[in-house]
């Protein structure tokens, strides 16, 4: 019998069949898949030295601290971000202070989850605290646009290393999957808490004590982060790996190369449309990511190591964080364009009916960490979850500007609760399905599809919406014959900044034209462009169901009870 059978500490995955019993607790595998039969390499429970509570929960305050810290300054930043311009001018670099962050991070991230593996995750979380908190503190000290570009770029690099190395650890210090649920929820819960907090706390911060305060707030809380994880974080390496390792470098170099390539290729798109330049870039990146899957098939030690796709039940959790990074972004991005642009509410009603979501995701991470070990199958929360996404994507489908706000915040509330239930769930299934030997790359993977599938979901729904809108708009200034306003409304931040339509409601009204019915009509074009954008999270969602079918049947919970 194994080590987990005889504890009643320890928990694991389990199917049902009698057949379990022939294979090590801990495994997963789905039948008539790829894979069938084999048994995940190492079950998370099994391999930790013993330790006290105490250390672990001190280890797990440093890894919150530093979590929040970087899921603040994603939020933080982007309030801060218009005085910083005014400041430092070179608005012509305005996007590119967030596009380098992500540039970065998304490279980072699978290729340190990876290295973790291999070398154990401390020192790598200790040097992403550092290098994230040096960085914070160049980009204090930015005198330029071009200075702050490439100290968020640094800042990237270190806050990719953290999300690759940071998630794995927690089973490092908590490896029995009842009490680890709690903890992964708390980790999980920070970027809600940060998503709720950070505009207000960016926006008081800018104004009362400058917008350089908004990166020096890290260099204190980034110091207690190393302070604790250095003296409190276990150095556990995986037992395959105890010689000398040989470091995939071209892997790595294909994975910041495709990674890279389809970020800068989301970011640039929407605004240069699909030049010659731009299908050089596609072809680029999808030709990096062919080259990647053939010198990772090859590799005697990869960072990508292709034996997790051939297990069933790890790949569907793959896709299915891909698509729940679509719908996720893509209701991020555009619910407060719907709210600001489409029905003329103020940032600050637009937040509020927009809070509820963000508290919903914390308050269906807490619920789902009872649920888990209590439901017959957790595959079902994940359905349960992608349902109330799906319905939460149709019912923004008919919002108007007559819709009562208590039902739109419902609608939020909803959507929230969706991806309290997905976002932790995929992170734990995960980790239980790859074991041990690969626990670091297939968390990181799972972070790094969400941010692939974001990307997807902002690029695919914003190329809709922005063709619609245009189009939309074209149409409904032709009817009212007054097309030739149409370079001044064919950009919807017009309905946003009320300073500039202001100006445009009297240029129109100086020239004999109805102002604000051209407009309403933009506003009624938006609307629309967004539902239609919407439709394509709901196909996302009907996809992420049928997807599920391909999952096992699992079971979360203590042996011997």
């Amino acid at each position: 019998m194994s080590t987990i059978e005889k504890s009643n500490k320890l928990s694991t995955f389990r199917k049902p069949a009698a057949a379990a019993a022939s294979r090590p607790a801990g495994s997963v595998t789905s039948p008539g898949a790829p894979g069938s039969g084999t048994t995940s390499p190492s079950p998370l429970s099994d391999a930790p030295p013993a330790r006290s509570f105490r250390e672990s929960l001190l280890a797990m305050m440093g890894l919150f601290f530093v979590v929040m810290m970087v899921a603040l300054d994603q939020t933080v930043v982007g309030t801060a971000l218009p005085t910083i311009v005014a400041d430092l001018k070179g608005f012509d670099l305005y996007a590119w202070v967030g596009t380098s962050y992500l540039l970065a991070s998304v490279i980072t991230v699978p290729i340190f989850g990876r290295l973790g593996d291999h070398f154990g995750r401390k020192y790598f979380v200790v040097a992403s605290i550092v290098i994230f908190t040096l960085a914070s503190a160049l980009c204090g000290m930015a005198n330029s646009m071009l200075f702050l570009v490439l100290a968020r770029g640094l800042q990237g690099i270190g806050g990719g290393m953290l999300v690759g190395t940071a998630f794995a650890s927690v089973p490092d210090l908590f490896p029995e999957a009842h009490v680890r649920l709690r903890w992964q929820v708390l980790i999980s819960s920070s970027f809600g808490i940060a998503n709720a907090v950070g505009p207000s706390l960016g926006g008081f911060m800018t104004e009362y004590t400058g917008w350089r305060s908004v990166f020096y707030i890290n260099l204190p809380i980034g110091l207690a982060g190393v302070y604790f994880v250095w003296r409190h974080m276990p150095l556990i390496r995986n037992r395959r790996h105890e010689g000398p390792v040989r470091l995939d470098w071209a892997g790595a170099a294909l994975i910041a190369a495709a990674l890279g390539s389809l970020q800068l290729l989301v970011e640039l798109l929407p605004g240069h449309g699909f030049t010659p330049a731009m299908a050089a870039l596609a072809v680029f990146s999808i030709g990096a990511f062919v080259a990647l899957v053939l010198c990772e098939k090859r590799a005697s030690n990869p960072i990508l190591p292709f034996e997790m796709f051939a297990n069933s039940a790890l790949a569907t959790m793959f896709m299915l964080s891909v698509l729940m990074g679509f719908m996720m972004f893509a209701l991020l991005f555009y619910m407060p364009l719907l709210l600001q642009g489409g029905f003329g509410l103020s940032p600050n009603a637009a937040g509020m009916l927009i809070t509820p979501l963000v508290v919903c995701i914390t308050i269906g991470s807490i619920s789902n960490s009872r649920l888990l070990t209590r439901v017959s199958n957790p595959a079902h929360i994940l359905y349960a979850g992608f349902a109330l996404l799906g319905f939460s994507a149709a019912a923004i489908t008919t919002l108007t500007h007559d819709t009562p706000h208590a039902l739109m915040a419902v609608y939020m509330l909803c959507a929230g609760l969706g991806l309290g239930l997905v976002l932790p769930n995929l992170t734990i299934f995960a980790q239980e399905t790859a074991g041990r030997a690969h626990l670091g790359i297939a968390t990181a993977m799972i972070q790094s599809l969400r941010m692939v599938g974001g990307m997807l979901g902002t690029a695919l729904v914003g190329t809709l919406v922005n063709h619609l809108y245009v189009n939309r708009v074209h149409e409904a200034l032709d009817a009212a014959q007054a097309s030739g306003w149409l370079s001044r409304l064919n950009d919807p931040q017009i309905l946003i900044n009320k300073a500039e339509q202001a100006r445009l409601l009297t240029e129109i009204g100086g020239a004999g034209g109805n102002g604000a019915a051209l407009i309403e009509a933009a506003r009624l074009s938006l609307v629309s462009s967004i539902h239609a954008g919407q439709m394509l999270s709901v196909a996302v969602a009907v996809l992420a169901v049928l997807q599920m079918r391909r999952l096992p049947r699992l079971k979360l919970k203590r042996s011997g009870a």
